[in-house]
């Protein structure tokens, strides 16, 4: 680039960061307008929140913040965000119908009207009869399958240059206007019409009008359900019951079925697997899904790559459950209750920003450190059949060992915390924000809070190397321990292993690439595959003509609308899924977050991990990452669990305000590393 260029380039931000502004500002007012409208429109005494909600193009709960006499009395929580593996795991989508819904789950939480009110959790029922809680879903077990997986023919699409690439074949399409209907006929224009996935590495097609809504979802939606001559949207088949479109910001999927005849094809973007770079083009796009199945077949024979890594990582692990022994009957799943308080209570990756005065204002650096494929690292025990509960009064009544067995083993746990008066670090145990499915981590001496957690956890905070905090048991789950992931695991670790070394050694650049994307999407399986155990309730999609809004279902969430249409979502409970194992993506987040506090590495004979690094280094924990302010040195042999070093930034360094900054210096953080030079 040269000088004018970049002169040009800057003038242009100028404008457009002057566009923005002025956008952002009328926006503002609209939205200031409506806010106004709603709340003028509430002191009808008829009015509902059910009925302002979708005229508004807010959800109920948004209706009910700016309005709190009109919540409902039978108002729940909206639905949690993604989790892992949800978004890889497309939800039933009816056009424009819903299924009857299942029944809704027991105990749920209360959606408050006060944005600083945090969250009350629920607890397990104060009555003696809870047999219904604590016996499995009757005639419900993840079982061995009695079928072969069969393969879904694929190519893979650069939706911007129209580059395609199928088996050992490459062309260039003309795709028009990028719509889902243009890729569709350029497609099956190009390839035979036994193709069922396309796969889009580059464009983001669904991205194309972005500029015309308020957020991504909306322009995802409007591209979605745009027409398609000829097509249909899918309604499933045989034993994938995977039907309808999946509506997500970057990652969505789009299923269509010929209207005469029965050739099924879905649209999906290959974000789900990994990231890709510029350079990466469809070529080793498919190397990678190549090596990808190959070495999966090494450890498992019948190993079939399908649409998603969460799809993929539960049907492999439906293949390593036991047909002899103790397990041959399958894995019950837990009552409906159960799953409904895990869903609640059981929190997924630690995301905690600390800022000033927490840290200082100016850092004297930014260094990351990622746990390297972090989840496989606890999969080696998990929960295993029917729960029983243990009281407050049982558990205080138990012996030190009993006591000491019990939280290291695999249970649930209803505390109350107290933070120890002359604690200096960061928090050690999740507790309830306001918000939707929001945690923090209280750590200031002395501060006293009601949660749950699971046993690593707890065990954490009682043994931790700092001093113990005080934690009174009010009630919890306890399983056996089990080992129901272990051969999974131990089989995606290999082949997460073999494709590494294979990135490493390889001498052809290509196929080095294609190998570290394939070692990636082999991360996905098993993060994914984890987070699809958990089993969030069904979320429905559909859409209803603006003409006829007051058919929009009162219990919906407006995710989208234009002229034409209002896209909407709705709860529906529970599915009767077989392989919904909450209680083992539970204990798995809390092993990983109890980890990033501290972990023992036994051939090193040393500890790693937040704290055990001097109180205020600590900047931010995200997921499988700690952000400190000082180099550690700590042990690292590329094992699932270990601290990479990935990112140094410098200081001093402006701490870090909001995720945003956070991920900026993050990113200038790891090109830096990646830039200085290499130790001999």
């Amino acid at each position: 680039m040269d000088a004018q260029t970049y002169t040009e380039g800057l003038a242009e931000l100028r404008t457009l960061r002057d566009d923005i502004k002025r956008t952002a500002a009328a926006l503002s007012r609209l939205e200031a307008q409506r806010d106004k409208t709603v709340t003028a429109l509430a002191a009808h005494d008829k009015a509902k929140a059910e009925r302002i909600a979708p005229a508004a193009g807010l959800s109920i709960a948004d209706i009910v913040a700016l309005v709190p006499q009109l919540a409902p009395q039978d108002m729940n929580t909206a639905p949690s965000p993604t989790a892992p593996g949800d978004a890889e795991q497309p939800q039933p989508n009816p056009q424009p119908a819903a299924p009857a819904p299942d029944p809704a789950p027991p105990a749920p939480l209360q959606q408050s009207a006060d944005p600083d009110t945090p969250r009350e959790l629920p607890a397990l029922p104060q009555d003696t009869d809870t047999d219904r809680w604590f016996n499995p879903t009757s005639g419900l077990a993840s079982q061995y399958p009695n079928f072969i997986q069969q393969p879904h023919p694929t190519v893979f699409l650069d939706a911007d240059t129209g580059v395609l690439v199928h088996r050992d074949h490459t062309v260039r399409l003309d795709l028009g206007d990028r719509s889902a209907a243009a890729i569709l006929t350029a497609v099956f224009h190009a390839v035979p019409d036994t193709i069922q996935r396309v796969y889009i590495t580059a464009g983001a097609p669904w991205h194309r009008d972005a500029e015309r809504y308020p957020y991504l979802r909306d322009a995802v939606a409007a591209w979605l359900n745009a027409p398609t001559p000829g097509w249909r949207v899918d309604t499933g088949r045989g034993r994938d019951r995977m039907a309808g479109h999946f509506v997500h910001a970057r990652n969505p999927v789009a299923r269509y079925q010929r209207t005469n005849g029965d050739q099924h094809v879905e649209i999906r973007s290959v974000g789900e697997w990994f990231d890709l770079d510029e350079a990466d083009h469809p070529g080793i796009v498919r190397d990678a899904f190549r090596l990808l199945w190959e070495e999966l077949r090494r450890h498992f024979p019948d190993a079939v790559v399908l649409g998603s890594p969460s799809q993929t990582g539960r049907d492999l692990w439906t293949r390593t459950i036991p047909r002899r022994g103790k397990h041959a009957d399958g894995f019950p799943v837990l009552s409906e209750e159960l799953r409904g308080l895990l869903h609640a209570t059981a929190g997924q990756g630690r995301n905690e920003l600390l800022t000033p005065p927490r840290v200082r204002e100016q850092l004297p650096a930014l260094i990351e450190y990622d746990r390297t494929f972090a989840y496989a690292k606890h999969t080696w025990k998990s929960p295993v059949g029917a729960p029983r509960r243990v009281t407050g009064k049982a558990f205080t009544a138990w012996s030190a060992k009993e006591q000491h067995d019990a939280l290291y083993g695999c249970g649930h746990w209803h505390i109350r915390v107290t933070v120890p008066n002359g604690w200096n670090h960061v928090g050690l145990l999740p507790a309830p924000a306001p918000g939707e499915r929001a945690w923090h981590y209280p750590a200031a001496p002395g501060a006293t809070f009601t949660t749950w957690a699971g046993g690593p956890e707890v065990h954490t905070a009682l043994t931790n190397p700092l001093g113990p905090w005080k934690i009174e048991i009010l009630d919890g789950i306890l399983w056996e321990a089990g080992k129901p992931l272990d051969d999974w695991s131990k089989k995606l670790k290999d082949t997460w292993t073999n494709l590494s070394t294979q990135a490493h050694f390889q001498g052809n650049p290509q196929q080095a690439r294609a190998a570290h994307l394939a070692s990636r999407a082999v991360r996905s399986i098993l993060l994914y595959g984890i987070g699809s155990f958990a089993q969030r309730p069904r979320m429905v999609t559909g859409t209803t003509p603006r003409s006829m809004e007051r058919d929009v279902p009162p219990d919906a969430e407006i995710v989208g609308f234009d002229d034409e249409l209002i896209t909407w979502q709705r709860p529906t409970g529970f599915a009767r899924d077989p392989n919904a194992h909450p209680e083992w993506a539970a204990a798995i987040w809390s092993g990983a977050r109890a980890a990033l506090l501290t972990q023992y590495h036994r051939d090193d004979d040393t500890y790693a991990g937040a704290l055990h690094t001097p109180p205020g280094t600590v900047v931010a924990f995200r997921t499988d990452a700690l952000y400190l302010t000082e180099p550690q040195n700590w042990p690292y042999r590329n094992r699932p669990g270990d601290y990479l070093l990935k990112g140094h930034l410098s200081g001093p360094v402006n701490a870090p305000t909001s995720e945003e900054e956070l991920l900026t210096l993050r990113d200038t953080g790891r090109q830096a590393l990646n830039n200085a030079p290499k130790e001999a």
